[in-house]
């Protein structure tokens, strides 16, 4: 049996990666990420998860909190722009808080709204067939 491939699917929905430690925050991205068409491949709150599912799953795209229960959330970051992972870091910090790691991510202040996010997750997401 062959290995899962690591790339995207491009016939699929677009696989998301939501890396939030807020239980309730995260199940309700999932809600609306899934309600607006995407697939959400994992869920995860914490770094470890995180630096896991982004080198084990396909993913078209990330939406990553900057700060995982105390803990940066940079070095996810940077595994995701290794990977080619388009993200988006939500966050209460303002850009010029964060590390250097998130510059390569779009960035939305938290709170936002639902429809927000699924717009930038549009304008990030590989375009479909």
């Amino acid at each position: 049996m062959d290995a899962p491939s690591l790339l995207p699917n491009l016939q699929a929905k677009p696989r998301i990666l939501i890396v939030e430690d807020e239980p309730i925050l995260a199940l309700t991205l999932e809600e609306y990420l899934t309600s607006a068409g995407f697939e959400v491949a994992a869920v995860v709150g914490r770094l470890p998860a995180a630096l896991a599912a982004i080198e084990t799953i396909a993913l078209d795209a990330a939406v990553l909190d900057a700060n995982l229960a105390g803990v940066s959330a940079a070095p996810a970051a940077a595994a995701l722009t290794a990977r080619g992972v388009p993200f988006i870091v939500v966050s209460g910090y303002l850009p010029e808080q964060q590390v250097s790691a998130f510059s390569a991510g779009a960035r939305l202040q938290k709170p936002c709204r639902p429809d927000d996010l699924v717009r930038a997750l549009h304008d990030i997401v590989p375009n479909r067939p």
